[in-house]
C-alpha cells in the first residue's frame, strides 16, 4: 500500500481545475472509492483567493521548498508585474529602475546569482549580463511562477540564489472554453515634465482558451499591449572633494526625466493528449519591448571646476559644508534622450511518452533569442561656449535629505541668451565635446535539447528513477559604438526656433525653468553636429565589444523517495548532476604605443571544466497537513558574461624596455577572464510549514549557503606574446593585469518567517478578510583575503518585511499592500552606460488596489464583468543611493510620484 495521500486542498484544486501540478497516482478501484471521489466538496474560489489557494497547493505539495505566485484569473496576476508579485514573497526583493520594479534578487543575493526559466527552460536577457528583466514579460501572459529555493536534480538552469520559473497556461488542465479581455488606463500623478513625452498610458490584453477532438487538443492564445509612461525629478551629486579639511559637493546634476514603455507581447500554447501515452506541447513566447525617454537638466560643476567656493558663506556640520556659495559657476544644461529597443522570442516543444505503465520518456527542446540596441545622445547648451566666454552665474545652495536647493541670477529658459555649446568647454583630441553617442547592440541566442527517461518503483521506499541529459549553447555578442559630438560652425549656436519646445521646470531644487528643444530633431536633420569616432580616440572604449560562447551538458538522475517514518508520511528526492561546461571569448586588446596611436588587437581564450552537484530534498508529514523539510545541494551560478569577456585595456612603458623584473615590467593591462568558473556554494535549508485552512499557512524556514568561492577583481600575471610595438623589443613579454578571478569564499545566513491568514480562520463573520506578512532577515561574510574587511554584496538587505491585506466578498475587492527593504549595493547606470554600485537606502513601497466583481451581482448582462482601480507607490517612495555608508552623502534621489491605474476585465 502506498503512504500517498492526497490532501484535501489538492483534491478540491484538481477537481476544479486549478492546479497545474500534475499527480502520478493510481487509478481508484471500486465503489466506494468512487463514491469517496463523488462526495469530494469542490468549492470554486476566485479573485484574491483563487490566487493565494492555487500558490499554497504548489507550495504544499512540492518536494523541495518553493514559494510560488498564481494569477488571480487567466490574463490577471495579483500585482502589476510579475517582478511585483515575485517580490511579495518571503526572501525575494526588487530594485526600481525608472520607477518600476525590474531585478529579482532571491535571500540576499543579487540577480547574478538567480536563475529565471519559462516553462523551465532558461532564458535569454536583453543585457550584458545573465539577469532577467522581468519587466521584458507581459504579466497579462503568465499564469504563475514558482520559486525554487532548493534545487533538485532535474532543474538544470540551477542558481545559488534559487530558480525563478515563469509558467503560461496549460489550456487541458484549464479544462474550459475561455475568452478573457482586459484592459486598462493609467496616469502619473507628476503630470508631464518633459514636453514630448506622454504623461498617460494604457494595458490592454486578450486571452482565449478552449479545447477541440473531445478535449485531446487544447489551444491557449495571449495577446498583450501596453504604453505604460513614467515621469520622475532626479538629482545626482557627483561627489564629496574636500575642501579646507571638510567634504563639500563636486558637482551636481538635476533632471526631470519622462520615459515611456512600449511593449506588445504574444503568447500561444498548442497541448495534445490524444491517449493516456502521448501527451505533447508546443509553446510559443514573443515580446516587442521600447523603452524610450527624455531627459533635461544640468550639470552643476561646483568643487571639481573653476568655480570658487566663498569661504564666508560655509557653514559646516560635522566635516560636511551643508550651506555655501560658487562663484564662478557654468552650468551645462542638457537634453538627451534614449532609445531602448530590444525583441525576444522563445519556442518550446515538448513531448512525453509512456512506453508502459512503469516507464515513460521525455523530449524537450528549445530556443530563443534577444536582440536589444541602447542608443543615448547627449546634446550640450549653456551661456557661451567655453568657460571664459559669456557670463558667469553665483549659485547658492543649502544641503537636504533630498541632495540640495540652489538659489542663482539668471534666466536658463531664454533661447536668446542659451545656445547649443558646451560652456565648460571640455574637450576631446579634435577639439570642444558638444554632445555624446552611446550605441551599443547585444545579442543573446540560446538552443536547448533536453531527453529523459523514468521508471516507477513499484515497492519499497523508493517510487520512482528518472535519468536524462540537457545540452544547452548559448551566445552573447556585444557591439559598442561612441561619437563624440561637435557644432559644425565650431561656435555656440542659436536653437532655431522649429526645434524649441516649451520650458522645463526645476523647481524642485530651486533654479526655475531650463531652455528646452528637440534634440532627436537637432541630431537627425544632420545640420548641426559632426561626429568622431570615439573608439579611435579612446582605446579603452574598444575593449567594450566582445563575443562569449558557451556550451553545457548536464547529465542528471533522481530517485523520488514514497515511504513512511512511523506513521509519518515522508517524500522527497536524492540525485546528483554532472556538469560540463565548455566557454570562449572573443574581444579586443587595445593599446596606446609611445606614439600616441592605438593598437588593436584580437584576444580569444577560454576553459572546460565538470561539475559535481549533489542534491537531497526531504519532506516529512509530521501531523496532518504539517511538514518539516530538509533540503541539502551543491549550487552553481555561472559567472557574469560582461566579466567573462576576453577584451583587456593593455599599456606599455617604452621607458621599461630594458627591465627584467616582473615588479618592474613594461607591461599591464585590465578587463575580463574567459577562463572565469562559476560561484560555487553548498547550501543547506530546514523549514516547517503548517497548512490550516486551503489559504492560511505558518512557515519558518532556516538556512545557510556555503560560498566556495566568489569572484573578485585581482592582480595575475598575463602574456603578452605578440602584442606589436614599435621600437626595441622588450626584455619582458609578461607583467601584471588586473582582471577578474575565482577567490576566497565566505558564507550567507538567515531566516525566513511567513504566516497567510484568512478570516474564516478566526471567525465566520470575518470570512472576507485575510492578509499576509513575512519577514525575512539575511547576513554574510565574504572576504577577497584572509586579512581583508568582508565585503558588501550586491542586493543583499539585512532585513526584508511583506504585508498584504485585503477583504474579498459580495464581489467587492480591496487590497493594501506594502514591501520593505532595508539598505543594500545596488546597481545604477554610471559612465558609457557602464554599471556602477552604489548604496541605496531603505524604502518601503505601498500600493493599494479597489474592484467590484459583478458575477454575483444578479445582473446578467454584467456577468463576468470586473472593474479594478489602483494606485501604486501610494507615499511617493523615492529612490536614494549615497557614498560611504553616509546617509548626508547622497549620490542619487529620484522622485517617481504615484500611478493610477483605472480599467476592467470581462470573462466569456
Amino acid at each position: 500500500m502506498t503512504p500517498f495521500k492526497p490532501n484535501r486542498l489538492t483534491v478540491a484544486l484538481v477537481a476544479a481545475g486549478l492546479s497545474s501540478v500534475v499527480y502520478a497516482a493510481e487509478p481508484a478501484e471500486g465503489t466506494e472509492a468512487a463514491a469517496e471521489q463523488a462526495d469530494t466538496e469542490v468549492i470554486e474560489v476566485r479573485g484574491i483567493r483563487r490566487s493565494l489557494t492555487a500558490a499554497q497547493a504548489e507550495k504544499m505539495d512540492n518536494s523541495s521548498i518553493v514559494e510560488a505566485i498564481s494569477a488571480e484569473d487567466i490574463g490577471k496576476l495579483p500585482d502589476n508585474s510579475i517582478a511585483e508579485s515575485l517580490a511579495r514573497l518571503p526572501g525575494l526583493t526588487t530594485q526600481r529602475l525608472n520607477g518600476r520594479a525590474n531585478v529579482v534578487s532571491v535571500r540576499g543575493l543579487a540577480p547574478d546569482f538567480t536563475t529565471a526559466t519559462l516553462n523551465g527552460r532558461e532564458q535569454v536577457t536583453v543585457n550584458e549580463n545573465r539577469g532577467v528583466e522581468f519587466d521584458q514579460y507581459p504579466s497579462e501572459l503568465i499564469n504563475g511562477a514558482v520559486v525554487y529555493k532548493t534545487p533538485d536534480a532535474t532543474v538544470t538552469a540551477q542558481a545559488i540564489g534559487g530558480t525563478i520559473d515563469l509558467q503560461t497556461v496549460r489550456p487541458l488542465a484549464h479544462g474550459q472554453r475561455t475568452v478573457v479581455v482586459n484592459g486598462r488606463y493609467e496616469v502619473n500623478d507628476m503630470d508631464q515634465l518633459n514636453p514630448d513625452v506622454d504623461d498617460d498610458g494604457y494595458r490592454f490584453s486578450l486571452s482565449y482558451i478552449d479545447q477541440f477532438l473531445d478535449d485531446t487538443l487544447g489551444l491557449a492564445i495571449g495577446l498583450s499591449s501596453m504604453s505604460s509612461p513614467s515621469q520622475f525629478e532626479r538629482t545626482h551629486i557627483w561627489g564629496y572633494p574636500e575642501y579646507e579639511g571638510n567634504l563639500v559637493m563636486g558637482g551636481y546634476k538635476p533632471y526631470v526625466q519622462s520615459s515611456e514603455l512600449q511593449r506588445d507581447g504574444v503568447m500561444a500554447v498548442i497541448e495534445y493528449a490524444p491517449n493516456d501515452r502521448f501527451h505533447t506541447v508546443l509553446d510559443l513566447f514573443y515580446t516587442d519591448f521600447a523603452d524610450n525617454y527624455s531627459l533635461r537638466g544640468a550639470e552643476i560643476p561646483l568643487q571639481w571646476s573653476a568655480a570658487q567656493l566663498d569661504p564666508n558663506s560655509i557653514v559646516v556640520e560635522d566635516g560636511l559644508i551643508t550651506e555655501g556659495s560658487f562663484s564662478g559657476v557654468k552650468p551645462v544644461l542638457r537634453n538627451d534622450y534614449e532609445d531602448r529597443d530590444a525583441d525576444l522570442a522563445a519556442i518550446g516543444w515538448n513531448l512525453e511518452y509512456n512506453f508502459s505503465d512503469l516507464w515513460r520518456g521525455e523530449a524537450d527542446l528549445s530556443y530563443s533569442k534577444a536582440s536589444s540596441r541602447t542608443f543615448s545622445l547627449e546634446s550640450y547648451a549653456g551661456i557661451g561656449r567655453g568657460y571664459d566666454e559669456g557670463l558667469q552665474d553665483t549659485f547658492g545652495f543649502a544641503m537636504t535629505s533630498e541632495g540640495a536647493r540652489f538659489s542663482n541670477n539668471t534666466n536658463y529658459a531664454d533661447p536668446a541668451l542659451v545656445q547649443l555649446g558646451n560652456p565648460q568647454g571640455w574637450g576631446f583630441a579634435n577639439g570642444i565635446q558638444d554632445g555624446f553617442i552611446n550605441d551599443i547592440d547585444l545579442e543573446d541566442e540560446l538552443s536547448a535539447v533536453r531527453l529523459s527517461a523514468a521508471r516507477i518503483i513499484e515497492s519499497g521506499a523508493l517510487s520512482e528513477v528518472e535519468f536524462g541529459v540537457n545540452h544547452t549553447d548559448r551566445s552573447k555578442d556585444k557591439v559598442y559604438n561612441a561619437a563624440y559630438l561637435q557644432l559644425k560652425n565650431d561656435a555656440a549656436t542659436t536653437v532655431p526656433s522649429e526645434y524649441l519646445l516649451s520650458p522645463v521646470n526645476l523647481d524642485f531644487i530651486g533654479i526655475g525653468d531650463l531652455l528646452s528643444y528637440d534634440s532627436r530633431g537637432l541630431y537627425g536633420s544632420g545640420d548641426f553636429y559632426n561626429e568622431f569616432d570615439a573608439l579611435k580616440l579612446d582605446a579603452w572604449r574598444q575593449t567594450k565589444s566582445w563575443t562569449v560562447d558557451e556550451a553545457v551538458t548536464t547529465l542528471y538522475t533522481k530517485l523520488d523517495i514514497l515511504t513512511e517514518v512511523g506513521e509519518m508520511p515522508l517524500k522527497g528526492n536524492v540525485g546528483a548532476q554532472a556538469v560540463y561546461t565548455d566557454q570562449s571569448s572573443d574581444g579586443f586588446g587595445t593599446l596606446v604605443d609611445e606614439n600616441g596611436q592605438i593598437q588593436v588587437v584580437p584576444l580569444s581564450g577560454g576553459s572546460d571544466y565538470w561539475e559535481f552537484l549533489p542534491s537531497l530534498n526531504l519532506s516529512l508529514e509530521v501531523a496532518n497537513d504539517q511538514y518539516v523539510r530538509l533540503g541539502i545541494a551543491r549550487t552553481l551560478a555561472r559567472a557574469r558574461m560582461d566579466q567573462m569577456n576576453a577584451s583587456l585595456e593593455l599599456s606599455y612603458n617604452a621607458e621599461n624596455v630594458d627591465e627584467t623584473d616582473i615588479e618592474n615590467s613594461p607591461w599591464g593591462g585590465s578587463g575580463g577572464n574567459p577562463e572565469l568558473e562559476p560561484w560555487m556554494a553548498w547550501q543547506y535549508d530546514l523549514s516547517y510549514e503548517n497548512y490550516f485552512s486551503s489559504s492560511s499557512y505558518f512557515a519558518v524556514a532556516l538556512y545557510y549557503k556555503d560560498l566556495e568561492n566568489y569572484i573578485y577583481q585581482q592582480q595575475t600575471i598575463g602574456d603578452f606574446s605578440g602584442i606589436p610595438v614599435s621600437g626595441p623589443e622588450p626584455a619582458l613579454r609578461e607583467g601584471y593585469v588586473s582582471i577578474w578571478q575565482n577567490g576566497e569564499g565566505g558564507y550567507i545566513w538567515g531566516g525566513e518567517v511567513t504566516l497567510s491568514v484568512t478570516g474564516d480562520v478566526v471567525h465566520d463573520a470575518l470570512s472576507g478578510f485575510g492578509f499576509s506578512v513575512n519577514y525575512s532577515y539575511t547576513d554574510s561574510e565574504v572576504q577577497e583575503g584572509p586579512d581583508t574587511e568582508p565585503l558588501d554584496l550586491p542586493g543583499l538587505s539585512e532585513d526584508v518585511v511583506n504585508a498584504s491585506f485585503y477583504y474579498e466578498d459580495y464581489g467587492f475587492q480591496a487590497r493594501l499592500s506594502a514591501r520593505y527593504r532595508s539598505e543594500f549595493l545596488g546597481e545604477v547606470s554610471g559612465l558609457s552606460l557602464a554599471r556602477d554600485k552604489r548604496f541605496v537606502e531603505a524604502e518601503t513601497i505601498v500600493d493599494a488596489q479597489i474592484g467590484y466583481d459583478f458575477s454575483g451581482s444578479g445582473i446578467p448582462a454584467l456577468e463576468g464583468l470586473t472593474l479594478l482601480a489602483q494606485v501604486l507607490n501610494l507615499t511617493d517612495e523615492p529612490f536614494m543611493t549615497y557614498e560611504n555608508e553616509d546617509t548626508r552623502l547622497v549620490r542619487d534621489y529620484q522622485s517617481y510620484g504615484r500611478t493610477f491605474l483605472v480599467g476592467g476585465s470581462y470573462t466569456f
